[in-house]
C-alpha cells in the first residue's frame, strides 16, 4: 500500500508541475497577443505571479504533494 501511495503522490506532483508550466506558457502567449480585457491596476501588475491564485494553486499543490512524499518516505522506510 505503501508503494502505490508513493506512486500516486509522485504522479499528483508531476501533472501539477506540467500544469504550472501549461499556465504559465498560456499567460505569456496571450499577453504577447494582447489580449487583455480592461486595464490591471498597478499592485497586480507590479506583481503578477504573486496576484495570480491559479500559479499560487499550483506552487500550493506541488509544496503539498513534496511534504506528503517526504513524510510517506519517512514513515515507511
Amino acid at each position: 500500500m505503501a508503494q502505490l501511495t508513493f506512486v500516486l503522490s509522485v504522479l499528483s506532483a508531476f501533472i501539477a508541475v506540467i500544469g504550472f508550466i501549461y499556465t504559465v506558457r498560456l499567460g505569456r502567449q496571450q499577453r504577447w497577443q494582447g489580449e487583455l480585457d480592461g486595464p490591471i491596476p498597478k499592485t497586480v501588475g507590479e506583481h503578477a505571479y504573486l496576484r495570480n491564485p491559479v500559479l499560487l494553486a499550483y506552487i500550493l499543490a506541488v509544496l503539498l504533494s513534496i511534504l506528503a512524499i517526504g513524510y510517506l518516505a519517512l514513515r515507511y522506510y
